[in-house]
Order: C-alpha cells, then sequence, then structure tokens
C-alpha cells in the first residue's frame, strides 16, 4: 500500500474535545451491481487479506472433496475465539479424518478472545496449537488432505494440492491474481490481492449459486456466525442482526462485508489499529445504506481518563 501520508484518514482520535490522532487506510464500498459507489485511500493497490482470505480457502477445502456442512464449514472459514464450543468442533473434524490435535501445524497461542484467554491464564492453562484461532481452518484443509490421502505434514506447502485449490478459489472469486506471495501468522500461504477485489470476492460468495461451493460456504457462515467468530464479537453480532450479511475480519485491521443484494464493502486501517475497526464498519456500512442498532454497538469505541469517558475514537468520513 502507499505510505500513510498519502491515505486519507478512516478514524479520528478525539479526546476530550482534541484530535489527538488518526488512524489511515484505504476502503471501498461496492453498489448491488458490483460498480464501486464509494472509495477513499487506494483500493486497488494490494493488501495482504489476512484472515478476510478465509471463506475463499474453505471453498477449497470443500472442491478438495470434504463432505463438511453447517457448522463445522463455518468454523473451516473462522478465526475462532476459542470458546469451548469451537475446539469441540476442532477436535470434531479432526477425529472423523482420522486425525488429532497433534496433526495441526497452526503455532501454538493463547484465544484471540481476551476473555477466553483470561480464563485460560487463570487455569494456568497455556498457548497451544488448537487454540490458534485458524485451527478451524487447518482442521478443514488437513481432513480433506486425509480424505484425499494426500501427505498432512506439508498441507501448508504453497505447491500443496490444498493450496493450488485455496490459490484457484481464491483468484476465481476476487478476478485478480496475487500480487505477492508471503505467509500468514499461522502458516498458511498468504495472497496479496487489491481491496476492490476482496469487495467483490465476498459479493460472489453471496450471489453464487446455491449448492455451489462458494454459496454453501457462505451459507454455512451466515447460518452459524458464532463458529465464524466468537459469541463477543462483532462478525457475528452484524451477522445476526443483519440477514444476508457476510462478515469477515482479519488481522492488522482488514474487514470485508457483503450483503444479501450484492453491496458489498472493504477497508484496511494501515496502522492495523484494532480500536479503529469498530467506528470505521459501522460508518461504511450506514453509507452503504445499513440501518440497524447493531451498528451502534459495533461503532463504540469510547476513550477513558480517570475512569471515566472523555472521549472517542470515531469514523472520519
Amino acid at each position: 500500500m502507499p505510505q500513510s501520508a498519502a491515505l486519507p484518514a478512516l478514524a479520528e482520535v478525539i479526546r476530550s474535545g482534541f484530535t489527538e490522532g488518526r488512524h489511515r487506510g484505504s476502503l471501498v464500498l461496492l453498489a448491488a451491481d458490483g460498480s464501486v459507489e464509494y472509495a477513499l485511500g487506494a483500493p486497488d493497490a494490494p493488501v495482504f487479506p489476512r484472515s478476510t482470505a478465509k471463506p475463499f480457502q474453505a471453498v477449497a477445502t470443500l472442491r478438495a472433496g470434504l463432505a463438511i456442512e453447517g457448522e463445522l464449514l463455518a468454523l473451516a472459514a473462522s478465526s475462532h475465539s476459542a470458546e469451548t464450543f469451537h475446539l469441540d468442533a476442532v477436535r470434531r473434524i479432526l477425529a472423523e479424518a482420522g486425525l488429532s490435535e497433534a496433526d495441526l501445524r497452526t503455532p501454538a497461542d493463547l484465544p484471540l478472545d481476551e476473555a477466553e484467554a483470561e480464563l485460560l491464564l487463570r487455569r494456568d492453562g497455556r498457548p497451544s496449537p488448537i487454540l490458534m484461532d485458524c485451527s478451524g481452518k487447518h482442521a478443514g484443509w488437513l481432513a480433506a488432505c486425509a480424505a484425499n490421502g494426500w501427505d498432512t505434514a506439508s498441507y501448508l506447502d504453497p505447491a500443496h494440492p490444498i493450496q493450488r485449490l485455496a490459490r484457484e478459489a481464491t483468484a476465481e472469486a476476487t478476478g485478480e491474481q496475487p500480487a505477492h506471495v508471503g505467509t500468514d501468522g499461522c502458516g498458511a500461504p498468504l495472497l496479496a490481492v487489491s481491496l476492490t477485489a476482496l469487495a467483490r470476492g465476498y459479493r460472489a460468495l453471496v450471489l453464487a449459486e446455491p449448492g455451489t461451493a462458494p454459496r454453501l460456504v457462505a451459507d454455512a457462515m451466515r447460518a452459524h456466525p458464532e463458529y465464524v467468530a466468537g459469541t463477543r464479537r462483532a462478525d457475528t453480532w452484524l451477522m445476526r442482526a443483519v440477514p444476508g450479511a457476510l462478515s469477515k475480519m482479519g488481522a492488522e485491521a482488514v474487514q470485508v462485508v457483503a450483503l444479501a443484494d450484492g453491496r458489498a464493502l472493504a477497508f484496511k486501517i494501515e496502522d492495523g489499529s484494532e480500536r479503529a475497526r469498530g467506528p470505521v464498519l459501522a460508518a461504511a456500512l450506514r453509507r452503504l445504506g445499513v440501518e440497524h442498532e447493531v451498528l451502534d454497538r459495533i461503532g463504540a469505541a469510547p476513550l477513558h481518563g480517570g475512569g471515566a469517558v472523555v472521549g472517542e475514537v470515531r469514523a472520519a468520513f
């Protein structure tokens, strides 16, 4: 992406009536027909999509022939919070394929959800691969490998059959070939595409023909949003509140949403600030025409001083 000085502010940090700072980035909103309705910054420049790529990667799991559906398919596209029901589902995917947690190549981690991480530490728990928020995706890939007789030890190699399918699914949905290939936090190959392509990719998922792999993934995520994120997460709140919405966050403050009629948005806050994600997401959805009280919950980002609210992080567009 361009340097931050060249990008507009997507959010402002207001403390005691004073603008304390700004979070810059890029944003794109698509109309129902897929055309660009509104854009800020450089939405056609490549970014690493991080976990917003997971729905495309779950399409690859289906196309590899794995018979997975419902909440387990939603989990294969998730950045889960490591709540008990998430971990049970990961173990179920692995067990049904004759695999175990030992086969996961995710790095040992604490739960993404702060409440779950605090609870674990209070119980003297330790980081482990299954707690990593990408373990559902990895479990799906591993199960697909087992079903095909593919090597399970090298499933993260970019040349592995499951990764070739993931690359094809991403290119098909987004309409772009990757501008750069890197390594995600979970160790998986990471394909850089533009925000405009990401928004169109999610639009393609929700508008795909019923019964196709892309539509099956979108439908599973929307039917089981708690498995995509968790009970205390904005993606879950949005998909529960707005019928037909498909929402997914990614690390470094990447966010993509598609609505049932094809309207879509994608943004990237360049400094990766999580505190700016909610205000920007709520404002972008309102500009896209969504009106629901859940946006107040998603967009709330108060600043505190001396135990009192003295300001907020708010959208700057």
